[in-house]
């Protein structure tokens, strides 16, 4: 089973890993003072940070405690990119490990785009050796059909996308609005769209002291892991990003 613990216990490839740092808390040296064998550079320049993970100076990039309105849109039009579409690694206290997409308010509007964002994840969950097992929520259960039109829309286009991603090979089914469920059958919940999976992510790990080992960009190659500020240990997080440089 993949867990941080495994995680940190692997053998991890020696790849050039950058990290960015924003504050003064001491949480960065810390993470990267307790990897120091590994080849890590701290960047207090989010445009340094940047050009070298755009030129591949670094094999893997990693937002740390950066601001993101700053590192963000620089990493995003360094990689051509419309938007970026990330998958956060969130680890549950007794629970097994879980993805959850999309978690950024702009991400996972359109029906399309939750379906690559499905598939994206599913192949991301597969290269760390997870399940793949995907629940595509909506915005409540089978019987509200009728109660109200957006609700109604959200459960259709759930079953849409649970069919379909059946129809090309995935195990995928819709798990209505019932994450309590979700977190125990599916390896991967995809949230009805970016704002419910911007909440879902925040009230887990801010409230609720879920793990969160961050959340790769998934619509890129390059590997690129954005971190929440709130974290006090990047470990796992500096982990990820080197088991994601693995063919």
């Amino acid at each position: 089973m993949f867990t941080t613990e495994t995680l940190l216990n692997s053998d991890l490839p020696k790849v050039r890993v950058g990290i960015g740092r924003g504050t003064e808390r001491g949480c960065i040296e810390r993470s990267v003072a307790a990897m120091d064998r590994y080849d890590i550079t701290v960047y207090d320049d989010p445009g340094e940070l940047t050009d070298d993970f755009i030129s591949g100076n670094l094999e893997a990039a990693i937002r740390g405690d950066m601001s993101s309105s700053v590192l963000l849109p620089m990493v995003r039009d360094g990689l051509g990119l419309k938007r970026l579409e990330r998958a956060a690694f969130m680890e549950p206290h007794g629970k097994k490990m879980f993805i959850l997409a999309p978690v950024g308010i702009d991400e996972g509007w359109k029906d399309d785009q939750k379906y690559g964002i499905a598939k994206r994840s599913a192949d991301l969950a597969r290269k760390v050796g997870m399940g793949t097992k995907i629940g595509i929520m909506s915005g409540g259960r089978c019987e509200d059909v009728g109660r109200c039109q957006v609700v109604d829309k959200s459960i259709e286009s759930a079953r849409k996308i649970a069919k379909r991603l059946c129809d090309s090979g995935y195990d995928a089914y819709h798990c209505q609005i019932l994450i309590e469920n979700a977190v125990d059958e599916a390896d991967i919940i995809i949230a009805p769209e970016g704002i419910t999976g911007n909440i879902i992510f925040r009230a887990l790990h801010f409230i609720g002291g879920v793990n969160a080992l961050g959340a790769p960009v998934i619509n890129t190659d390059r590997v690129f892991i954005d971190t929440s500020r709130a974290k006090v240990d990047y470990r796992d997080s500096l982990a990820l990003a080197m088991v994601l440089t693995e063919d």
